[in-house]
């Protein structure tokens, strides 16, 4: 059985020495450090599933830290663990890149299925769509090894989540994925909450991936079955 190797960046030691020892506990492999640059450091000589991040960090920052670390790993698993809990400082730390947002205090056993969830999306996203990275349609093309893409406007960069989706919506191809696959698979949600959270989704894929966005021929509504990714327009 492979063990999951996890980065924790926290500078209260009181709280790393208390979450260090828990992960350990669960099976976790953890390299515990108190500073963005020591993390920067670790991230570029050693290999890991995943970084918990504090925000409030001496030096660089967390949210810096993410958007380093975004920059060249569309896909690298970040869960913030922070005391900034407004729902704005949430929107900022995910667009910063995080994966999962997790407010101080929290309890011990969601923070765990928490890094189960990310985990388990994280083995779900390696899985390949077909032979290669990049995946072309329409004059368009996704290279989901790095996020990068081609949409209708030119070349930009999907973020995690973005590529997620797309990533799912490909690998079925020609069939209906339902808002609750979505999000269980990219958000790991109960699937009876947040549907709004996928439709903005796909609103923006489509913006990115439509000529007209009012009028989908690639990432198609089904009604009452979700949405459906089409290589070649029937229209």
């Amino acid at each position: 059985m492979v063990t999951n190797k996890i980065l924790l960046v926290e500078d209260d030691p009181h709280l790393a020495k208390g979450l260090l020892f828990n992960l350990e506990r669960e099976g976790y492999d953890v390299l515990s450090v108190d500073n963005g640059v020591s993390a920067l450091d670790q991230l570029r000589e050693k290999d890991f599933d995943l970084i918990i991040l504090d925000l409030m960090l001496p030096g660089l920052g967390g949210l810096d830290l993410a958007r380093t670390i975004r920059e060249t790993n569309v896909r690298f698993p970040i869960l913030m663990l922070t005391a900034k809990s407004s729902k704005k400082d949430k929107e900022i730390g995910l667009e910063a890149g995080a994966d999962d947002y997790l407010t101080k205090p929290f309890h011990l056993p969601e923070l765990l299925l928490r890094i189960k969830g990310i985990l388990r999306r994280s083995e779900w996203y390696k899985e390949p769509v077909h032979d290669q990275d990049i995946f072309r349609f329409a004059k368009m093309w996704i290279n989901f090894g790095t996020g990068k893409a081609k949409g209708v406007d030119g070349e930009f960069y999907l973020t995690t989540k973005e590529a997620l989706v797309m990533k799912l919506l490909v690998g079925k191809k020609g069939n209906p994925v339902s808002r609750e696959e979505l999000l269980e698979k990219v958000w790991g949600y109960d699937p009876q909450t947040e549907t709004r959270t996928v439709d903005n989704f796909i609103s923006r894929l489509r913006k990115y991936f439509e000529k007209i966005p009012q009028e989908p021929r690639h990432i198609v509504t089904i009604r009452e079955k979700g949405y459906q990714f089409e290589s070649e327009s029937k229209r």
